[in-house]
């Protein structure tokens, strides 16, 4: 659908989203659980369609010579479809944050005052290839009280579609405002230019997506944004790192699912670790294509040589780049120099040397003895995520309900003049 006037269509959308969210803010946390369970037997009940719709965007991609990754992102079955619905009917159950009060100063001339967690208002969310985001970022925004615009990419059009008339069908029964949670009804890139420049209309962009995405979101808003640009995430194998557990955590850690913005994408291994052979022959076996110097080929032989661009790559893909150094102090200042703050772990049986890494390292997401695709807000116990902040301000990690607030100061008083 294209559309002449996309300034139009989201500022009357933008407009509904802001009565929607007074609506929202009204509502307590009983009655938007029920709306969210509503809401979730809508999505199981929908099934069939949902998997029709989206056996449609597979078909278009696969013709469009999308990658195995951004296939995978697409892609939905019934196991897929039934996780979603629980995660919207998990967002539900979780403790609601709005109201909670952050902090109270009893004053001395009598003034009470709290500051007390409120909804952020309207917020929009531009994301790509994962449908499941339309049920993830809809849910969590009703249950935090905001209302949502989404406007998902191109390639997930049908399924993004059939997932949110379900989701809405059911956040109507249980008693939610229409347009609490509403889907651009285009693919017009123009839309998006709408969203970022609809400054007052639209309180937080959150973009989910490629690169690209995320630099034009970050280049053009003119709203504020919530949003990680990279996941270069790296691993780093100590001296004193476990030999059995270093090798299943690198192997999980890369190839579990390459394609997510947890994957690690630098395996860094510390020239004093008793044989890291076993280790790059593991991934190697398991189809990951290693990248790396003359010093690492020498130890496994099927790595291709490393050029200065792939430690500032995020592969999204069966590829790891991999690198010796001298120590945590080598291996920190590399994951400075290269890494994009969001989620770096070690692997060391040395607790100084892990507590000396978890807090040199200035990422949202730091590690110790784990898989860095522990790195999402369901594994965190937030439910379902909005997405990753690598930000400094205002939230940073998994954003789920809490980062979806903001705050308010209350102050309660018995007739007190300022002097």
């Amino acid at each position: 659908m294209a559309l002449a006037d996309p300034q139009t269509l989201i500022a009357d959308m933008a407009a509904r989203a802001r009565a929607a969210a007074t609506g929202l803010a009204a509502m307590d946390s009983a009655a938007k659980a029920r709306a969210l369970t509503a809401a979730a037997q809508a999505i199981r009940d929908a099934e069939p369609e949902i998997l029709a719709a989206n056996a449609l965007d597979m078909a278009a991609g696969e013709e469009r010579g999308l990658s195995g990754a951004l296939l995978d992102r697409l892609k939905l079955d019934p196991k897929r479809v039934a996780a979603m619905a629980d995660g919207v009917e998990a967002v539900g159950r979780l403790a609601d944050p709005v109201g909670k009060v952050i902090e109270r100063v009893d004053r001395p001339n009598g003034l009470v005052l709290t500051r007390v967690r409120v909804p952020i208002g309207v917020i929009g969310i531009i994301y790509e290839s994962r449908p499941n985001v339309t049920a993830d970022a809809g849910a969590l925004c009703a249950m935090s009280g905001n209302a949502a615009i989404l406007r998902g990419g191109s390639e997930a059009v049908h399924s993004n579609r059939a997932i949110h008339a379900a989701l809405s069908k059911g956040l109507a029964t249980g008693g939610m405002p229409a347009d609490a949670v509403q889907l651009v009804p285009t693919t017009d890139r123009a839309a998006v230019g709408a969203m970022l420049g609809a400054d007052g209309a639209i309180d937080l962009v959150v973009p989910r997506g490629g690169k690209s995405l995320v630099a034009r979101v970050q280049a053009e808003a003119r709203v504020p944004v919530l949003a990680h640009l990279d996941g270069i995430n790296h691993t780093y194998v100590d001296g004193a790192a476990d030999p059995a557990m270093a090798k299943n955590l690198a192997l999980n850690a890369k190839m579990r699912r390459t394609g997510i913005c947890g994957a690690t994408e630098t395996l860094l291994i510390d020239r004093a670790f008793a044989d890291p052979a076993p280790v790059l022959a593991a991934l190697a076996d398991a189809g990951c294509e290693l990248r790396g110097d003359a010093e690492i080929r020498a130890i496994e032989p099927r790595t291709r040589a490393v050029d200065d661009c792939d430690w500032d790559t995020e592969y999204l893909d069966a590829i790891l780049a991999v690198k010796l150094v001298d120590g945590p102090a080598e291996a920190m200042a590399h994951i400075a120099a290269h890494g994009s703050h969001h989620t770096d772990a070690i692997i060391t049986e040395d607790a100084a040397t892990a507590e000396r890494f978890l807090n040199g390292v200035d990422s949202a997401i730091v590690m110790w003895n784990a898989s860095t695709q522990f790195a999402d807000g369901g594994e965190f116990g937030l439910g379902a995520e909005i997405g990753i902040s690598t930000g400094r301000l205002h939230a940073r990690g998994p954003v789920a309900l809490e980062g979806l607030t903001t705050y308010k100061w209350v102050v309660r008083g018995t007739g007190q003049a300022r002097p």
